[in-house]
């Protein structure tokens, strides 16, 4: 016998006696009831809805408020309490319009209105408890999850409106199986095989009681790997609470209430109570293993010594009062409908004829509070507000199953905020650590998802970020390209600032570079120095005094150019760098060409009759010189002023770093100022070239000869390492061949003369120079 199923049918009983003593519903009115059963059976349910339509064959008569229309013989019906018996009773007082208040029946489909206009509900319609479901897993992070249901009205539309909000929520089904209690046991063993064998730790079950309990045993008879089971209506049925397999399990139930004077009325029972009722008859034998009346032989006859006071069953069990609550309040919402039909403020009228209809229609508008605190009403589907307690399976102190509250859920509230945690939950098998349910393991920040063909969108491989993309989230689903001037960090789950790179002022190779830098101008004040003292020496005077202090001084300025190569580069630096370094290495070879026709000219003029000459003074000299320099001056200025260089940050050369470069504006321009200096170059060691075996103790061509050949090989030599040299490199080879050319020029033209100058001054003579006294190897 199904005791829960009597507990209701009393409360109901309970709560119509209530009704019928209270002076402020119904006064003086006597609300009579008619209890039938369905057996959860859509066949029984139909003749029960025939047997209410007319008011023929009762199971059981006790005081029956009926009207005697034509129409119907009642003007309302509570239950069913399961959702397919439901949908028949629905279908047929449908059709004469009685209006049914269902205290259990959570069937989405009954939320239906045109297919069941006359269906209302105290308990939530499946559709909130399927989202609220779909909510908490989604909560605690599980993505792989089983299904399984009842092959019912109820079953296969609560799993419909659970797999819908799941979808919604990024969950995964492994499998989702179906089973009614009367199939064959093959398929009911086929569905425990399939929850064994699949790798989803986490099973939500929207199965009726009797369907679940042969699950139940089915798995005991080879115990799967531990589950965490999620429930449904079933979620606050005691009766299952024996199975310790379902330990952790987790599910949402209305919430529990406290009914005054309940539990007294339920145990209020005598034998001449219980033999009036055959269905109170049934439970006193079954509860206490005795026959009244004697009517078998195989058990004791009852005595009326029985204490149904010391009975611990579902019956006597008033701690969840969970769906009796229910009962009490949709035996209160009729009974609300009918008042305000026959009654006004202050009195009833007897006389007044309700219809079903009228009754329907007033059950639609009720608001009420129940004595003991719970809000009825109806929406417009006729369903009542959503609320939810989270209930939690956990075991007590004496090693017992019992239900706990860790939560709840309130449909009323904004999105987001309908679920609240409020407790500690105890998982599958009692264990403490909540279980991972998952198809992939959550890909890390620094990798995307990669979903398996053919697969639930849950089941993927982490691929790592391409280069130069990052994913910042927990499973993303595709990876961000940083900004051209940022750059993955290690983990490639955030951008970082690419570093700049220049030749800074720090930089140890800067610092190398700027010492010879420096050198170099030291040596060319010191030549100066040297020079200027012996000005009036013949190896001074010889070599043209004038075009030397000029060269000295361009020498000079070329080291400290290459100063401006160093730093960061700015508008300024760009354009002055690289006019400073064609200017003043122009003014140079101006100088040693100049030097190097005065040679050729010299020799000339020795001969018989030459008056060459007098064409290549100091006046010519200057002017060549600055003729020379001013059509590198001239190029210079029509580069700045067409496509001048400017700072460039370069974020292709290298993908890790931003080179921060002076870009060359004009590639023409920057190549007419390097290929003018390369021609005069190339002149300058032709003409030297050819006067180089040229008579004289010191021959000057010599020299200049050696120092244009370094020279060229340098510059020759800076193409291909200028153009293939990465980052602050580039500049480096500037500044070496800058420096390595200008030293070339120094040592050559200058460090025999300074020899002579200093270390052997007895050279340093006329007669010496013209080649009157035999020379001495150096």
């Amino acid at each position: 016998m199904d005791y829960r199923q009597l507990r209701f049918a009393r409360a109901m009983e309970f709560t119509i006696r209530e009704i019928n003593n209270s002076t402020d519903l119904l006064p003086g009115i006597t609300l009579g009831y008619q209890i039938y059963d369905s057996c959860s059976d859509v066949q029984m349910a139909i003749k029960v809805a025939l047997q209410c339509e007319t008011g023929l064959d009762p199971v059981l008569n006790d005081t029956i408020f009926c009207s005697k229309s034509a129409s119907a013989a009642v003007p309302a019906v509570l239950g069913d309490s399961a959702s397919t018996p439901s949908v028949a009773l629905a279908r047929t007082l449908g059709v004469f319009g009685i209006p049914q208040v269902s205290h259990k029946s959570t069937c989405v489909c009954l939320s239906d209105k045109r297919e069941y206009p006359t269906f209302l509900r105290t308990v939530p319609s499946d559709e909130h408890q399927a989202a609220a479901m779909a909510k908490m897993v989604k909560y605690f992070g599980w993505t792989w999850i089983g299904a399984v249901r009842s092959d019912t009205e109820y079953g296969n539309y609560g799993m419909a409106a659970f797999l819908k909000a799941a979808q919604e929520e990024g969950i995964c089904v492994e499998y989702s199986e179906v089973y009614y209690r009367t199939d064959p046991r093959s398929k009911l063993e086929r569905v425990a095989n399939v929850i064994r064998k699949s790798t989803a730790r986490v099973i939500v079950v929207f199965v009726h009681t009797g369907d679940l309990l042969l699950l139940l045993d089915e798995l005991l008879r080879e115990p799967s790997p531990p589950l965490q089971w999620i429930g449904s209506s079933w979620i606050i049925n005691p009766e299952f609470l024996r199975y310790n397999i379902c330990a952790g399990a987790l599910g949402f139930g209305v919430p529990r209430s406290v009914i005054p004077g309940l539990r007294e009325f339920l145990l209020d029972l005598s034998l001449a109570q219980v033999l009036k009722s055959p269905m109170l008859t049934e439970f006193w034998e079954s509860s206490f293993g005795c026959s009244l009346k004697g009517s078998s032989k195989d058990v004791r006859e009852c005595d009326g010594s029985e204490d149904i006071r010391a009975l611990q069953n579902l019956y006597t069990d008033t701690s969840q009062l969970r769906i009796t609550n229910l009962v009490y309040k949709a035996t209160y919402a009729i009974a609300r409908a009918i008042h305000g039909i026959i009654c006004n403020k202050t009195q009833c009228d007897k006389t007044i004829k309700s219809s079903p209809w009228q009754v329907l229609n007033q059950l639609k508008r009720v608001n009420f509070t129940t004595k003991n605190g719970y809000q009825v009403n109806f929406d417009s589907n006729g369903d009542p507000a959503a609320v939810y307690e989270l209930i939690n399976w956990q075991f007590k102190k004496d090693g017992a199953l019992d239900f706990v509250p860790v939560g709840s859920y309130d449909a009323s509230k904004p999105r987001g905020q309908e679920f609240r945690m409020s407790s500690a939950i105890s998982w599958m098998g009692g264990q403490t650590k909540m279980p991972v349910s998952v198809c992939s393991e959550s890909c890390p920040p620094g990798t995307r998802k990669a979903v398996h063909k053919g697969r639930p969108i849950c089941c993927y491989d982490c691929i790592p970020c391409a280069e130069g993309d990052i994913s910042n989230i927990t499973d993303s689903l595709y990876c961000l390209r940083c900004p051209p001037e940022f750059w993955p960090n290690t983990m490639q789950d955030s951008c970082l600032a690419k570093p700049v790179e220049f030749l800074s002022w720090d930089d140890t190779l800067a610092i190398i570079l700027t010492v010879f830098s420096i050198i170099g101008a030291f040596m060319s004040v010191c030549v100066t120095a040297v020079f200027y003292k012996h000005r009036t020496s013949p190896i001074v005077r010889a070599n043209n005094s004038e075009l030397s202090f000029l060269l000295l001084f361009s020498l000079t300025l070329c080291f400290l150019c290459s100063l401006t190569f160093i730093g960061r580069p700015s508008e300024w630096s760009c354009m002055l760098r690289h006019t400073a370094f064609g200017i003043t290495f122009v003014l140079c070879i101006s100088c040693v060409l100049g030097k190097t026709i005065v040679v050729l000219m010299a020799f000339r003029a020795t001969l018989p009759g030459s008056n060459v000459m007098k064409w290549f003074g100091p006046p010519q000299q200057r002017l060549s010189v600055f003729a020379f320099t001013l059509i590198q001056v001239i190029i210079c200025v029509i580069w700045l002023k067409v496509s001048p260089p400017f700072p460039f940050k370069n974020l292709k050369y290298d993908k890790e770093r931003i080179i921060l470069e002076c870009s060359l504006g004009s590639a023409i321009g920057f190549w007419a100022v390097l290929g003018y200096i390369g021609f005069l170059a190339l002149l300058c060691f032709i003409l030297a070239f050819l006067a180089r075996k040229l008579p004289d103790n010191f021959n000057e061509a010599k020299f200049i000869t050696f120092s244009m050949l370094i020279f060229c090989a340098v510059w020759i030599t800076f193409i291909p390492a200028y153009v293939s040299s990465p980052g602050k490199f580039t500049v480096a080879v500037e500044i070496f061949a800058i420096l390595a050319s200008s030293f070339g020029l120094i040592i050559c033209i200058f460090a025999p003369k300074c020899f002579i100058i200093v270390f052997r001054p007895e050279q340093n003579t006329k007669k010496y120079l013209m080649g009157k006294v035999p020379s001495k190897a150096l």
